[in-house]
């Protein structure tokens, strides 16, 4: 294991490489539930050293959001599937960026249109960068990306979206509120 004191160039680069990340959340109560998510889909972004951001689309819940705007805990953690083997994970405080907050067009900017629309876009701070050997990861070839998710969001369109939003997407399974727009 390394500590590195931010997030490198070197890293940088090798983070835009990776087609999949994962992000864990918790709530503050021990009986809640922990929450892990696979992310694709281009949706990361490193913003300086110290600072990142992913692109969140609508999804059947907002685990994320909710323990995010309870406590701000998030790790991210990237592995490498092909190539050398490396465990990144990105220890930070965390805040959802909704899309009628003022900063979110700005973020709305780092990322490509194609993605569709976002349910929100979550800043990070981070504190630690550590990266881990990484010798129990597998070898797997990339074949592409899924479309599954814009194509069922491009058939829901902004209305059903948000309709889907205000009823699925409101409160955490745990019960905690999570923040909308809708």
């Amino acid at each position: 294991m390394k500590v590195h004191p931010e997030i490198t160039p070197e890293l940088s680069a090798w983070i835009a490489d990776q087609p999949l990340f994962f992000n864990a959340t918790a709530p503050l109560s021990g009986e809640g539930h922990i929450n892990l998510s696979p992310r694709g889909l281009d949706t990361f972004r490193v913003l300086d050293p110290h600072t990142v951001a992913y692109f969140d689309l609508t999804g059947s819940g907002n685990e994320s959001a909710a323990h995010l705007t309870e406590n701000g805990r998030i790790t991210l953690m990237f592995c490498a599937f092909s190539g050398p083997p490396r465990i990144l994970r990105l220890f930070g405080r965390g805040a959802v960026c909704l899309p009628s907050h003022p900063d979110f067009a700005p973020l709305r900017a780092h990322f490509p249109e194609g993605l569709g629309t976002a349910r929100q876009i979550v800043r990070v701070a981070v504190e630690r960068v550590q990266t881990s050997c990484g010798y129990g990861v597998p070898l797997m070839e990339f074949q592409g990306e899924r479309s599954d998710l814009t194509d069922w969001a491009t058939r829901k369109g902004e209305e059903g979206l948000s309709t889907y939003r205000r009823n699925n997407n409101r409160v955490s399974i745990d019960g905690l509120p999570a923040p909308h727009d809708d």
